[in-house]
């Protein structure tokens, strides 16, 4: 049965202006791989996230939606600790990888991002050969063994291997731009990651190549736990087993099943976000 947390506007954090109570599905432990507990991010003086409590289930994907400037990226960058490279980011409250605290000060951040692997919105390939961008993980790692089988199963794994495995001397930047979004989705997983985590992955991308990155993703879930932040609701919908939606101010507001989310929101501002009344 679905479990949700809800209270006043004093327990929650929101005000009426965000719509009523929070309502967050509570995922069981034994399933959980990522759970953020009463997270806050600052830029400076500008609150980003505000109390964010949710937990991410295991080999599932989960979609992070809302209005632009409502914390979704600054959520994703929290899980990976990408926002350690912004000067004036400041987090409170608990980002937990299987368990761990990852902002706790024996955490290795360089390895962190090793096991919670990142793809962002634009292509970003390397300025070196199509193997070359797939081996700097492995490399990096000192993990060179079976370094010619590693790129060709990650190149596969983003379904990229028969189009690139008699030009693997190319450059990636070569590539068009959605085959360089896979290579990049290859990069990614070479070095064996649990979690991968994209940024509006294919938002550059045609529908032809957005439609190949959907598919990938779905692929990817049986092998990694994918979180998406995604400005595209039907994709959300499409390919997502869990919906997380913010709001303005940092506020999540909404999370469980996609189906439910998208078909039956509880929350009247969500109601609205979704059918496109403000956004």
């Amino acid at each position: 049965m679905e479990e949700s947390t809800t209270g006043d506007w004093s327990e929650t954090g929101l005000d009426e202006s965000d719509g009523g109570d929070r309502d967050i599905e509570q995922i069981p432990e034994a399933e959980t791989i990522i759970e953020a507990r009463n997270l806050d991010v600052y830029y400076g003086e500008e609150r980003a996230l505000n109390d964010v409590s949710m937990s991410i289930p295991e080999q599932k994907v989960t979609a992070i939606i809302g209005p632009s400037g409502c914390g979704k990226s600054t959520f994703l960058r929290s899980i990976n600790r990408m926002n350690d490279l912004i000067d004036i980011a400041n987090v409170t409250g608990e980002l937990c990888f299987k368990g761990k605290n990852v902002y706790d000060e024996d955490v290795d951040a360089v390895a962190l991002r090793r096991q919670v692997g990142m793809v962002f919105q634009a292509p970003n390939p390397f300025p070196k050969s199509i193997y070359d961008n797939v081996a700097y993980g492995p490399r990096i790692q000192n993990d060179t063994e079976n370094l010619d089988e590693q790129v060709e199963q990650a190149l596969r794994q983003a379904a990229l291997w028969d189009e690139v495995k008699d030009r693997l001397d190319e450059r990636g930047t070569d590539l068009s731009g959605g085959q360089q979004q896979r290579l990049c989705i290859a990069r990614a997983i070479a070095v064996d990651p649990e979690v991968v985590l994209m940024d509006e992955p294919a938002s550059a991308l045609d529908p032809v190549a957005t439609s190949k990155i959907e598919d990938l993703i779905d692929e990817l879930s049986e092998d990694y736990t994918v979180v998406i932040v995604t400005h595209n609701m039907q994709q959300a919908a499409r390919i997502s087993d869990k919906t997380a939606v913010f709001l303005t101010g940092g506020h999540l507001v909404e999370y469980g099943e996609t189906d439910r989310i998208f078909q039956n929101p509880r929350n009247e501002r969500v109601e609205d976000y979704i059918s496109g009344k403000f956004g």
